[in-house]
């Protein structure tokens, strides 16, 4: 995956511990597409996939979670 180190270790606390945290997503899916060598996808897309999966896996365990675009603001 694309993050800092520490993402895992939190991941696993907000998906698989009590369900008493508020969490919130800030995206930004403006700006220009920068290639993967080797890739048929860039890393704007490959973020955005890892962001929405966060948004999903979350919602699935029942976590309040919200998400804004920086587009929309």
């Amino acid at each position: 995956g694309f993050g800092p180190r520490y993402l895992h270790s939190t991941g696993q606390l907000h998906k698989g511990g009590p369900p008493s945290g508020l969490f919130l997503q800030v995206v930004d899916d403006t700006g220009e597409e920068l290639a993967i060598p080797g890739q048929p996808f860039g890393f704007g897309k490959l973020i955005r996939a890892q962001a929405a999966g966060d948004f999903a896996s979350l919602q699935e365990r029942g976590r309040r979670v919200a998400r804004i675009r920086l587009e929309d603001v």
